[in-house]
Formats: C-alpha cells, sequence, structure tokens
C-alpha cells in the first residue's frame, strides 16, 4: 500500500553544515496498517513526513502510495489522498470560519471540487461525524473553531484530514499539545475513525507506552533510518524498558539518560 523505497535527504547540501536527514530509509505498509514511530530527536521522523507529503525534495528514493509513484507530484497534489494532523490545535483549522464550514472546506476539497458544500445531506453528515466524536459539537456547528478548546480543535482538525476518507493519515504527535485527559480522548477518537475507515495511518509520538499500545506496529528511527520494526506478539510482549534498551543497543548516539528518547 505504502512503500518507501531508499529515501534519502539531505539538508544544506555541500556546506559545512551539510546534515543527512534520511539515509537510504525502507518502509513497507499494508492497507490498514497502523504504525507509530519513536525516536530521539534529529532521528529523521519529521522529515519522513516531510517527504512524504511533498515538503522536501528527495536526494533518492521512490515513494509509492497504493501503486502510484507520488515522487515527482507537488504537495497539493498528495494531499488528495492524504491527510496531515500536526500537533498544535492553531494550526488545520479556520478560526474565524465556523465548525461547519470548516468541515465543508475539507470536505469539497476532494469530494465536491468547490469551496463549500452545505446541502442538507452535507449538513446531516457534518452533524453525524461530530455526534460520533461525543463532545457535543453537533449542537455547535455555527460556532467559530476559533472558540474551541484545544482539544475540541484538534478533534474537529481529525475530523477534517479524515472527511474524505484519505488513503494515508499522517499524525505527527497530534496529542503532544493537550493535557492527559485530553490527548487520551483525542487518541480514542483516532483509533475508533482509523479503523471505521480502515485508514493506514503513521504517527509519530514520544509517548512509549502509547507507541506500543496504539495501532499495530511500531518502528524506531536513528539518524534517519529505520533501526527496529516490531509487529505481533513481539510487539505485544514489548515492555517500555525492553524499547529502551533496544535503542541503547542499536543507535548510533549514548542513550545518556532515558529522556533522550522521550524529547
Amino acid at each position: 500500500m505504502l512503500k518507501l523505497e531508499n529515501l534519502q535527504v539531505t539538508f544544506e547540501k555541500g556546506t559545512v553544515g551539510e546534515k543527512k536527514a534520511l539515509r537510504g530509509l525502507n518502509l513497507h505498509m499494508k492497507e490498514g496498517d497502523f504504525v507509530t514511530i519513536v525516536g530521539s530527536n534529529g532521528a529523521g521522523k519529521s522529515t519522513l513526513f516531510n517527504a512524504i507529503g511533498g515538503r522536501c525534495r528527495l536526494d533518492e528514493g521512490a515513494i509509492y502510495l497504493d501503486g502510484v509513484n507520488l515522487t515527482g507530484l507537488p504537495e497539493h497534489t498528495r494531499a488528495r489522498d492524504i491527510g496531515v494532523l500536526k500537533q498544535d490545535p492553531l494550526k488545520g483549522t479556520a478560526p474565524t470560519l465556523t465548525i461547519e464550514e470548516n468541515l465543508a472546506l475539507a470536505y469539497g476539497r476532494k469530494s465536491k471540487g468547490g469551496i463549500f458544500a452545505t446541502n442538507r445531506r452535507d449538513l446531516e453528515y457534518y452533524r453525524e461525524l461530530l455526534s460520533s466524536l461525543d463532545l457535543g459539537l453537533e449542537d455547535r456547528m455555527k460556532t467559530p473553531v476559533g472558540k474551541l478548546s484545544g482539544g475540541q480543535r484538534q478533534a474537529v482538525t481529525l475530523l477534517m484530514c479524515t472527511i474524505s476518507s484519505p488513503k494515508l493519515l499522517l499524525l505527527d504527535e497530534h496529542t503532544a499539545a493537550l493535557d492527559p485527559h485530553n490527548a487520551r480522548k483525542i487518541i480514542g477518537i483516532t483509533e475508533k475513525i482509523v479503523k471505521e475507515k480502515n485508514i493506514t495511518t503513521l504517527m509519530i509520538t514520544h509517548d512509549l507506552d502509547m507507541a506500543l499500545s496504539v495501532g499495530n506496529r511500531t518502528i524506531m528511527m536513528d539518524e534517519g533510518r529505520v533501526i527496529l520494526d516490531i509487529s505481533g506478539e513481539e510487539r505485544d510482549n514489548m515492555t517500555i524498558e525492553a524499547l529502551l534498551e533496544s535503542y541503547r543497543v542499536k543507535s548510533s548516539k549514548r542513550l545518556i539518560d532515558d529522556r533522550m528518547l522521550l524529547s
């Protein structure tokens, strides 16, 4: 479904500040896979997402989504099939527009080909989606998104990213800016939507417990490579302590303390 073959990205190439952000990274995912990604700062996690989404150019390698080579396609073309949710609840929505208008904007981008989709059938669909969040937002469809709490706003953004059933969903620490209660709520909503729509998903997280309990597969990155890839029984039996030990053994860096993998 998603095939990443020999991805290589270098920043400031040819200068004293040259940095290889991705070093021949390979990753294959089946349809419906939900992969969590862990790794210390500088491991290449965000660069990986930017490469998939078309926000940075590859030096070498190829990206295939559902059999289509995306490598040379612009970001806006890839966005039709790829949903992206970042950690900042203030991003991803138009604060002065209502919940209804934000959902219509996202829905119309792919399904309608226009700006707003506001017929009765669409409004009923938006209400149904909002009701499934169990946040009471179905009764606040005329409320500007800027007046919502961080958790509510992130939930709306999640709906916007998945309303047209993208083939791939990229979650870039999308609960990091939320308090623990709202983070758990958003993760629960995420799992529900992804399962119901069978969306292939990649999620970056620094929460190691979440990395091992959400989805069906976990990969660990270091220096632009995948150094650990676990699923099934191996993942089910993996503890946080064992995951940290794997990082100590496999990483190119010396793990000074556990916070390196959590930062």
